[in-house]
């Protein structure tokens, strides 16, 4: 091979280390500090928009979100439309301090009249009840959703 080659390839394999480098640096700076978005405000041109009104929820729905077990026992989170995103990042709705969860560990959301847990990836798992969660699935009223050492419940 000539030496223009030889330069080349190499050139080629220091670019291609340095990419992986700053991949990786990437990919921990998300997970330590949570991934950037952008600030969402009113778009030119757009009209304010109205307030819209809470729906009350219905007879045997959930109401709460309760800590049962871990650190954060006794803490509870009023149900609304939004979606509860469970983890050790500080924009997770309840944000847990615990080894055995990851940033963004699990999310609890509001479909069709019933509460849904997701697990998000996480590296230790959902757990509801005794059963791991592989995809979103429904919440009973009362039964236990753990995330690490943290245990909660939907109640009334």
């Amino acid at each position: 091979m000539s030496e223009l080659t030889l330069l080349l390839i190499r050139l080629a394999f220091l670019a291609v280390l340095w990419f992986f480098v700053i991949a990786a640096v990437g990919v921990i700076r998300t997970d330590l500090f949570g991934s950037r978005t952008a600030p969402a405000g009113p778009r030119k041109g757009s009209k304010p928009a109205k307030p819209v009104a809470k729906p009350k929820p219905k007879k045997g729905e959930p109401r709460q979100l309760v800590v049962t077990g871990g650190p954060l026992q006794g803490t509870t989170i009023n149900l609304t439309e939004t979606p509860i995103t469970i983890g050790r990042a500080n924009d997770a709705t309840l944000v847990v301090s615990d080894d055995y969860a990851s940033s963004r560990h699990a999310r609890l959301f509001p479909q069709d009249g019933q509460w849904i847990v997701e697990d998000l990836g996480s590296t230790n798992g959902t757990y509801l009840d005794r059963s791991k969660v592989t995809r979103p699935t429904p919440v009973p009223l009362g039964v236990p959703i753990r995330v690490g050492k943290t245990v909660i419940e939907l109640r009334k």
